[in-house]
């Protein structure tokens, strides 16, 4: 063999190798590449898990529980490379990120950034999703804190504040957009003056670009000066004609921007005045469907290459209101929950269905559900369960987040059940259901890796395998729990036993017909109890003397029976006012207040007759009053805030104003005829000062 030849024959061996070596590289890269959620939505951020081999069904004690732990508050999702995951959450010393290992459980390693956000709110803790890139970690605060950690030690990289940069504040429910990596980029919305949508440097936070909310196109109605404020959907990035593009939620518009230079291509206007947007849109080159909150609908936009009209309207529906859960595509048709309420409830579960509609048309393929809270009539128990209620009998899916995985939809709902069904446009056919989070409301999605799947709430995290069970470890199967052995509840609906009718808009402020109709109630209810309680008492202060004469119970002793009995009379029908005047009016009147104003005046007639020198019991007395008030104020804050009831704190400041009042009603007049007409009096214009203060407060901070 000449030496032309051995040349030849090497290189043809160098290249097979080549392409041997290459082939095998590409396998490892994809095979890696599927075991990575890098982002809330998965790698290509809609939805989807590249992975098969899913099963088809499960045991009947649930698939197998690879581990469970404590976590505390907060709605980020998580996020998977290697063999890592990684989520945020809140506790009392603070918000955190925390890596943990995919197959236990077990912390890798922990970041503190910043202290608990809104910790006894409605909302407590973090609403975005870290997002893995390249060996870092990125992730945004509910106050608008930007940050990037080693994602093998959790050392800060860099970080920086929206706020302090472009002179911008979070919205009102704070900060929920994640960081989209795009390129050598992060991008976020948000919605300052000059920076509607910015680019961040991955490797150092520099600003890259800002994009500047242009106005709007042909087809947009006039743009609001609120319209360029952020809203709370991160950034989608989507390819049209081979271009790299961004398309933002604002409050009040969708805009699209070039991804490497932020211009801005075309924006369409959704709305006026306050909106929010928290589900994704959905892209198929070269439409593009969005969906709203409020019972808003949906629409179907087509992008083109017409600079005059750059986004056209294909058609809107009613069908399909997404607020806090995303819908995805799939075979040609979206799947998800068609949200029937103004807003997603924390305290029960949401009015909707579940639909399967199609993409282009919009016409509903089949849906699950009839749109009624899942809940059964209060029985003679007092009892409200969460029920099916499918006129077929089926069970309900119920307002869900969905991922679509091994043609299958993985569904996990606001009760912490975790569905698997077939991910069909002809009809629904579940394949199995269990309970994995149950107890409290549920709103964070689902991440699947290596056929792992991880879900959370406020206080558990919980990692199940959705493969076979019999492609398990034989040691790590025979050490996984079952869906039984988790520490779960059931929720109570709460809102059906005590607040009786529901308003539709929970989260608003009362409006001023809502406060006057309150008053004049509770007035009523104070007044009546006190003459009730007099009229009563005026027949108690006659007694049968032993030698046949009668005599009066002694006045002051009279008085102190009178207010006991009011004190307990007034409060009971405070409590018991919401529940029963909202089901006979059918109209929502809140009493609870009136509690409030009770436990105020036994605090003050308890402490207001203290002397220089006091007894034990009358030390006591006072004592047990101001834990009466304490607790009262306690529980009725906590119980609004259970039922989402955002004005609790209201009510809970105008004592002052009143307490002119319960101390002139302390005054003993000598013509006790007159005393009662006194008393009532005083506590009449004492509640409305409490009341009336309470509602000044109000309108000065929401003003």
């Amino acid at each position: 063999m000449n030496a032309y030849s051995s040349g030849l024959y090497l290189l043809l061996g160098h290249i097979v190798l080549t392409l041997f070596c290459s082939e095998a590289n590409c396998q490892e890269s994809t095979s890696v590449s599927k075991a990575i959620w890098p982002t809330i939505r998965g790698a290509a951020f809609d939805g989807h898990s590249p992975e098969n081999e899913i099963a088809d069904q499960w045991p009947a004690e649930g698939p197998p529980v690879l581990w469970s732990r404590e976590l505390g508050q907060g709605y980020s999702a998580f996020i998977a490379w290697d063999n890592y995951v990684a989520t945020q959450y809140q506790q009392l010393s603070g918000q955190y990120i925390i890596c943990m290992a995919a197959d236990s459980g077990k912390t890798r390693w922990e970041f503190r950034y910043d202290w608990p956000y809104d910790p006894a709110g409605v909302y407590p803790g973090p609403r975005s999703t870290p997002t893995f890139d390249s060996g870092l970690v990125y992730f945004t605060s509910p106050s608008g804190q930007v940050g990037c950690l080693n994602a093998d030690t959790g050392v800060k990289v860099w970080s920086m504040d929206l706020e302090q940069r472009f002179g911008v504040k979070a919205p009102g429910f704070g900060y929920a957009c994640s960081p989209i990596v795009v390129g050598d980029n992060i991008v976020l919305p948000v919605g300052a003056r000059d920076a509607s949508v910015v680019a961040l440097d991955k490797r150092t936070g520099d600003t890259k670009w800002k994009a500047v909310d242009a106005k709007p196109s042909a087809l947009s109605s006039t743009s609001s000066s609120r319209e360029s404020e952020a809203s709370y959907c991160s950034a989608y990035p989507i390819i049209f004609h081979g271009r790299s593009c961004i398309v933002s939620y604002l409050q009040n518009a969708i805009a699209c921007h070039d991804s490497e230079s932020g211009e801005q291509l075309w924006r369409y206007s959704l709305s006026s005045g306050y909106d929010e947007h928290s589900a994704w849109p959905i892209y198929d080159e070269p439409f593009l469907w969005i969906s709203g909150a409020f019972q808003r609908g949906s629409e179907l936009l087509e992008i083109t290459d017409n600079p005059q009209q750059p986004i056209r309207l294909v058609r809107q529906s009613k069908l399909m209101s997404n607020d806090i859960f995303s819908s995805v595509l799939h075979d040609g048709a979206l799947f998800g929950f068609d949200l029937h309420e103004a807003q997603a409830k924390t305290h029960r579960t949401s009015r909707g269905i579940f639909r399967c509609i199609d993409f282009r048309s919009g016409e509903e393929l089949w849906s699950v559900g009839t749109g009624r809270l899942q809940r059964n009539s209060i029985n003679s128990s007092g009892d409200a369960g969460i029920v099916s209620n499918s006129p077929s009998g089926e069970k309900n899916i119920g307002h869900a987040t969905v991922l679509v995985v091994d043609k299958k939809l993985v569904l996990m709902n606001d009760l912490g059940e975790l569905i698997l069904a077939k991910a069909s446009r002809d009809k629904y056919e579940e394949l199995a259901r269990t309970t994995l989070l149950g107890g409290e409301i549920c709103w964070t999605q689902p991440a699947i890796s290596q056929k792992r799947l991880f879900v959370r709430n406020h206080s558990q995290a919980v990692c199940v395998y959705l493969g076979s069970p019999e492609s398990l470890d034989p040691q790590v199967r025979a050490n996984a729990l079952l869906t039984s052995q988790l520490p779960q509840g059931q929720i109570q609906d709460l809102a059906s036993i005590l607040i009786g009718i529901e308003p539709e808009y929970l989260f608003d402020l009362p409006t001023m017909q809502w406060l006057r109709r309150w008053y004049w109630v509770s007035l009523m209810i104070v007044g009546a109890s006190f003459v009730i309680v007099a009229t009563i008492t005026k027949f108690w202060h006659l007694k049968i003397a032993r030698n046949g004469s009668t005599e009066t119970t002694p006045f002051r002793q009279r008085s102190s029976i009178g207010s006991a009995l009011w004190y307990a009379l007034a409060f009971i029908a405070g409590a018991l006012g919401t529940t029963l005047l909202s089901r006979w009016t059918e109209e929502f009147i809140f009493t609870w207040h009136i509690c409030l104003y009770v436990a105020w005046q036994v605090a003050v007639a308890n402490l207001s007759t203290r002397k220089a020198k006091v007894s034990r019991t009358q030390l006591v007395q006072s004592w047990l009053a101001v834990l009466f008030l304490i607790a009262t104020c306690t529980i009725y804050f906590m119980l609004c805030r259970r039922l989402s009831l955002v004005f609790e704190w209201v009510f809970l400041a105008g004592f002052i104003a009143a307490l002119p009042f319960n101390l002139a009603g302390k005054a003993w007049f000598e013509n006790r005829s007159w005393a009662n007409v006194w008393r009532l009096l005083t506590t009449v214009l004492g509640f409305s000062a409490y009341y009336w203060a309470s509602v000044a407060i109000l309108f000065l901070r929401s003003g």
